[in-house]
């Protein structure tokens, strides 16, 4: 199969890339550093040629929801109406499990994005994942007061990064199911202790409090509208493990 990756580059996307690859597939990687800009349109018409299914990882860094819904709105809009243009029977959107419990912020334009793809004309899939556990490096980098490092308080229930999208790889080579069941780690942790459990692995001495951030995004996550339901398919590596495996 001739599998498409919108953010092939980022985070989960390499991870669908490298398995798309591993299960003898043929991975075509849309960003700007190999010609597509998803949010203009250009390069996707030829790079979706002969393509059988289209797998949307593509992200945005911004906390503000109408920075999101307007790029996702865009950048997915085009990609599905490319999809459809090239008669791509299949087109997969990784998602963020409670996104519907808690529309704000960010959430906001991951939710607007699901719109446009039940809205498409091409089959598609949607799975929504829980954080990842790469978010606790994430939040240590961004989440600061002055030059003090904090650690959000919220209940989740991380997964691999690499699980995701091995897990996404192998969605896109099945029948579309609309919503699958989502997708979360082993078990629940404090995301305050993940970020100081990061901290620590990386050589980080200094004191980190934890604190409640405002927002009904947060305030949700403390919770726990983030966490999965019954039914979700569960990864393997739980957050210490990873950790391990840190340079």
């Amino acid at each position: 199969m001739r599998i498409a990756v919108a953010g092939g580059t980022g985070v989960v996307g390499s991870h669908v890339v490298e398995a798309v690859r591993a299960d003898g597939h043929e991975a075509v990687v849309l960003s700007r550093g190999t010609g597509v800009d998803l949010t203009t349109g250009a390069g996707l018409d030829a790079a979706l040629d002969g393509v059988d299914a289209v797998i949307d990882t593509a992200n945005v860094s911004t906390l503000s929801a109408d920075a999101a819904t307007r790029f996702f709105q865009t950048a997915t809009g085009n990609l599905a109406a490319a999809a459809a243009q090239a008669r791509v029977p299949h087109v997969v959107l990784l998602s963020i499990v409670g996104i519907d419990r808690m529309p704000y912020d960010y959430y906001a334009g991951k939710l607007a994005q699901e719109r446009v793809v039940e809205a498409a004309s091409v089959p598609w899939t949607i799975l929504r994942a829980t954080q990842f556990h790469e978010f606790a490096a994430q939040l240590f980098d961004r989440a600061k007061v002055g030059p003090l490092h904090v650690a959000p308080r919220a209940r989740v229930q991380p997964v691999a990064a690499r699980e995701v999208g091995a897990h996404l790889a192998r969605l896109a080579t099945g029948a579309p199911q609309g919503r699958a069941a989502d997708l979360a780690g082993p078990q629940e942790e404090r995301l305050d202790d993940m970020v100081k459990a990061y901290a620590r692995r990386t050589g980080h001495g200094g004191w980190i409090p934890s604190v409640s951030l405002p927002g009904a995004q947060m305030k949700g996550m403390r919770a726990g509208l983030a966490l999965p339901g019954d039914g979700a398919v569960l990864g393997v590596q739980p957050f210490a493990e990873w950790l391990t495996e840190l340079g």
